[in-house]
């Protein structure tokens, strides 16, 4: 970068805070803009790696797999909020398992006894778990410390950003009206937080397209209980009967849950398109606008390799420090 020249990057999820600490860290100067300091969907997350549900594959699994690896190192610091968990990924309908559980540490068929009553297969694996409002602290003290500004206001456009020679749209659903991109679309989510009445390991259904998710992610004193995905719907107010319908479904499968003291309800509506975009654009003024968006419910998971393709596309083109 020579003097004047300004990278900002627009969003404060994992997707831009984790953007920003790459570029930071390479040496590039940045100026992070964002509504919410850190994002409130980053934040509602659960959350577990596993790319799932998004597309194109081949760019998927590379970016998760650059992430797990560094999931992993990031495991080694209390610090981080990332531990790296055992548990099980059950189905009521005897299929194969995903791709990606298969390659992790540990992963084996479970024995039927292993099983809750109803379900039919069930496999047994090692994997990040992170505990967000830990995680996205962590990432905002990495980014100062590496020289990173940020400002909390509201864009009106990707214009708004003031002056800057690169402009890393990490927006998330934002960027369907900021781009626009009509092919942005919600998918509400909801997670219950609840005290942890001794678990420690997670428990997950595959329950593909359905609304009605079941999963549990113990957090050392809580347990972030799941959940929903409402296609097309982004109302970030709490839902009393769908945090009564989790509840139940959580406790049938681990009683323990049943007289645990709800401590908070997150809410997040997840951006959504048929596939990530990570691609490079040039306005006529010749701004260089570097998209990264529609994760889905996979930001979390794709995050360090998402972050690392946009260093790698803006080095390409000279735009940004090297390691």
């Amino acid at each position: 970068m020579t003097a004047g020249e300004r990278v900002v990057v627009a969003g404060a999820g994992v997707a831009g805070l984790t953007t920003a600490v790459l570029l930071a860290e390479a040496g590039t100067p940045i100026h992070v803009i964002a509504e919410g300091i850190p994002g409130v969907t980053s934040l509602a997350a659960g959350a577990m790696w596993g790319p799932y549900l998004v597309e194109p594959k081949n760019k998927v699994d590379r970016w998760g797999q650059l992430s797990l690896e560094i999931f992993r190192t990031l495991a080694e610091d209390p610090a981080t909020g990332v531990r790296l968990t055992n548990g099980i990924e059950a189905s009521r309908t005897a299929e194969t398992p995903p791709d990606w559980a298969t390659t992790l540490p540990g992963f084996r068929s479970c024995e039927a006894a292993e099983l809750p009553a109803g379900f039919t297969a069930g496999y047994r694996f090692t994997v990040p778990l992170i505990d967000m409002p830990v995680y996205l602290d962590y990432l905002l003290r990495r980014l100062r410390a590496a020289g990173g500004t940020i400002e909390q206001r509201t864009l009106r456009s990707l214009d708004d950003v003031g002056s800057a020679t690169v402009i890393v749209n990490c927006t998330g659903l934002g960027a369907r009206a900021l781009v626009p991109d009509p092919d942005l679309r919600p998918i509400r989510g909801q997670h219950v937080v609840v005290t942890n009445p001794g678990l420690t390991e997670f428990f997950s259904e595959d329950t593909g397209a359905s609304p009605d998710l079941l999963c549990f992610y113990p957090h050392g004193d809580t347990v972030v209980l799941g959940g929903t995905a409402i296609d097309g719907q982004g109302d970030l107010a709490p839902d009393e009967k769908a945090a009564a319908a989790i509840l139940a479904r959580c406790a049938e499968i681990e009683p323990r849950l049943a007289d645990a003291r709800v401590l908070e309800h997150r809410m997040g509506a997840r951006p959504t398109r048929a596939t990530v975009r990570v691609e490079t654009q040039s306005w006529e003024d010749g701004t260089v606008v570097v998209h990264n968006y529609g994760h889905g419910g996979a930001g979390v998971t794709l995050s360090w390799g998402c972050g690392e393709e946009v260093r790698t596309l803006l080095a390409s083109d000279g735009l940004a420090a090297r390691h």
